[in-house]
């Protein structure tokens, strides 16, 4: 099942997709543009990786590291589908990150790899900014690269574990104003699901809602205001997000 969470008339609603746009709980259905797209789930920790397929490792001129490159993000990242990313004035290249979000289902503490996945929920499209200009080094990417208030878009669904056939075999692709400029696959992932877990609880307890965000294949470019992104990823959805200026925010 797919669904989300959206704010409309004063109050949030369980949606779900409908021919016309989106089917709240209480049975209306309403068009997408009409109704403001929260996340679809009350996000716990968020934890993503760093260059986590090959071909984007060596886009950037980074060899493999020996253990995934893990940072932690605030709630504060957060938006929804068609929420809008603030471009800071001051810098020269901002990028977009296409990644499949795996959300954890139960309590998960130093689990195996052969039940890892015993412990997922479902998944999410993610579209998570970086700001190349900020990045000190790739083993510590700082605060302004990658926790920037609204700099995270997750959505525009939740959907299930049992209904995604094969999470090992999705395709990833990103749009800017129309144009396809990433793509990639799961299969293509350095560190897999089952490894990240097994790794990730090894040292910290995973919690229902926490998020795992697993990285982006090779395509990144430069995203300016006005520009609108587009994140797909194989049954999961099609996610929305526009770029504006630091005037569009009120600040000069």
């Amino acid at each position: 099942m797919k669904r989300g969470r959206v704010a409309y008339r004063g109050a949030i609603h369980e949606a779900y997709p409908d021919e016309i746009g989106v089917r709240l709980s209480d049975g209306r259905v309403c068009r997408e543009e009409d109704v403001v797209w929260l996340a679809p789930i009350e996000v716990g920790t968020i934890i993503a990786l760093g260059l986590n397929y090959a071909e984007h490792a060596k886009e950037l001129a980074f060899s493999k590291q020996e253990e995934p490159l893990v940072f932690l993000k605030g709630p504060g990242t957060v938006i929804g589908h068609r929420g809008v990313t603030r471009r800071p004035s001051d810098v020269k290249f901002m990028h977009y990150e296409c990644e499949l979000a795996v959300v954890i289902g139960r309590s998960a503490k130093e689990v195996s790899r052969d039940h890892a996945m015993d412990y997922v929920a479902g998944y999410m499209v993610a579209n998570d900014y970086a700001i190349r200009d900020y990045l000190e080094n790739y083993y510590r990417p700082n605060l302004r690269v990658k926790n920037r208030d609204g700099g995270t878009v997750l959505g525009p669904w939740f959907v299930d574990a049992a209904d995604v056939p094969d999470v090992t075999q999705l395709d990833l692709r990103t749009y800017v104003n129309g144009s396809l400029q990433q793509k990639g696959n799961t299969r293509d992932l350095v560190t897999d699901i089952p490894a990240l877990i097994e790794y990730l609880s090894g040292f910290m307890t995973l919690a229902p809602g926490d998020v795992i965000l697993t990285g982006t294949p090779d395509g990144v470019v430069n995203v300016n205001a006005g520009d609108e992104v587009v994140c797909e990823i194989d049954g999961l959805g099609r996610l929305i997000n526009v770029i504006a200026s630091e005037a569009e925010f009120g600040r000069v």
